[in-house]
């Protein structure tokens, strides 16, 4: 009976021990994941790190010459123009490139909102870097981002607070490492690719999954349309990124998207600031985006095509930004004389 009690008791002490072992590694395991996913955000803190202070360029100013005070994004309403340039050495135009792309985001605190006007590239406007009239496209071939932000905030009479300048090759790479983005492809086209092999990318009507090639192609075309259209595409593939960069089944490939990005980057946006944008990201009903476009008119006085604004769209979008950036609205006059 001894026996038989001391087994029954090693026995007990055993089961004791198994319960024990359970616990911990019921408590060890969600532990593991946690510090895992920890060390997955700090090596990615560490990335984005270096990636934005790589891609930092000091541009000199202080604020926009139409801002009283500088801003600080962590509370304050801010502009963010988006230069999108189409630069490779195939083409040899690396450094004085048109602008292919241009978006301005102005962004509310509060309201974790953000609205994007597409300013077509063709848009006659008046440009201060050579003093006359031109394509808006044109202002970066003059002087850069320092010339477009000058053009844009003459046009718009609103501040434009900072800028990323994105090369193309990041937009590709970019959809690449999310596992391609979901858009509604209007109608059937072909397009060159980014190397400009004429009509290697062809594309059917209807709603698909396309890569980071047929993502720019359906970006760019204009074939079949006008630039308006085009810049609705570009708002589309836009909000399309955002979207899967956001989604749970992204968030490992986020290392991809910021070597895609920084790569290709330039921005007067220190880490600091750009970090302040996470809450946006972070905004528990969902990021609220809208986009719009200037609206005009086919211009052609001579030999060469202008996209003509409409002066009271133009006064209305203006309103809208302003109202958003929580502006003095009394400005708006004098954006459009």
């Amino acid at each position: 009976m001894v026996k038989n009690h001391s087994e029954q008791s090693r026995m007990v002490k055993r089961k004791k021990k198994r319960k024990l072992r359970r616990r911990v590694y019921f408590i060890l395991i969600p532990l593991i994941i946690v510090f895992a996913g920890l060390g997955y955000a700090a090596s990615l803190y560490i990335k984005a790190d270096s990636a934005i202070s790589n891609s930092y360029e000091d541009d000199g100013r202080e604020k926009s010459k139409l801002r009283e005070a500088m801003v600080d994004p962590n509370v304050d309403n801010i502009s963010i123009l988006i230069i999108g340039v189409d630069e490779s050495n195939h083409r040899g135009n690396e450094g004085n490139s048109r602008s292919d792309t241009l978006i301005l985001a102005t962004l509310n605190k509060e309201e974790k909102s953000i609205k994007l006007v597409s300013i077509p590239r063709d848009s006659l406007v008046y440009i201060p870097e050579v003093g006359y009239e031109d394509k808006i496209n044109h202002a970066h071939f003059f002087g850069g981002p320092q010339a477009t932000i000058e053009t844009v905030e003459n046009l718009l009479n609103i501040p434009v607070d900072y800028y990323v300048k994105v090369n193309f090759h990041a937009f590709i790479e970019v959809v690449e490492a999310i596992g391609g983005i979901e858009v509604d492809v209007p109608y059937e086209f072909w397009e060159s690719n980014s190397d400009d092999k004429k009509n290697s990318i062809h594309l059917l009507p209807g709603e698909q999954l396309l890569n980071g090639e047929e993502a720019l192609a359906f970006a760019r075309t204009r074939k079949l349309d006008n630039d308006i259209e085009r810049g609705k595409r570009q708002m589309e593939v836009i909000k399309a990124v955002i979207k899967k960069s956001l989604s749970v089944g992204s968030v490992f490939k986020l290392g991809d998207v910021i070597d895609a990005v920084g790569s290709n980057m330039t921005t007067n946006m220190t880490f600091d600031e750009m970090k302040s944008l996470v809450s946006y990201g972070l905004n528990g009903g969902g990021l609220d985006i809208e986009s719009m476009t200037l609206e005009g008119a086919n211009y052609q006085p001579g030999k060469v095509y202008y996209w003509k604004l409409d002066e009271i769209k133009l006064a209305e979008v203006i309103n809208l930004l302003k109202n958003h950036l929580e502006l003095d609205s009394a400005e708006v006059v004098n954006a459009i004389n």
